[in-house]
């Protein structure tokens, strides 16, 4: 299986982590766009229970003008996802690796974009 995220277990309560590593987020210039609630989407689309998982749709919007610059069709890949998820009686938070995920338009200004991206994105999640 690929590498394709950074990743912690935490010693905070869901919604506790959901808060804090969105407040580090936003220490490194990210804003929250997206909110997804996949255990109330599977319930309420399938009638299925789930463990807590929300997924977190971060944008750092100078970087993101930079690389829509570079390669217009670059938001098929954004924003950057962040998970927070509970399982085996722990809460877990992991982001995505950009330098994985950008890597693949070939595009050596965007891999430049994505390290840097992705330092700040490893900052938000140490510091939970």
């Amino acid at each position: 299986m690929a590498d394709y995220g950074y990743r912690k277990r935490v010693k905070l309560e869901f919604e506790e982590a959901v808060a804090r590593i969105t407040a580090e987020l936003g220490q490194e210039g990210f804003g929250i766009l997206t909110e997804i609630d996949v255990r109330e989407t599977l319930k309420k689309k399938l009638g299925v229970d789930f463990p807590k998982y929300m997924i977190l749709g971060a944008c750092n919007p100078p970087y993101a003008k930079r690389s829509l610059e570079l390669e217009r069709e670059i938001g098929l890949l954004l924003p950057c996802n962040v998970i927070v998820y509970e399982g085996e009686g722990e809460t877990h938070v992991a982001t995505v690796k950009p330098t994985e995920m950008l890597g693949i338009v070939g595009n050596e200004k965007l891999d430049e974009i994505a390290q840097e991206v992705e330092t700040k994105l490893k900052r938000a999640l140490d510091r939970v």
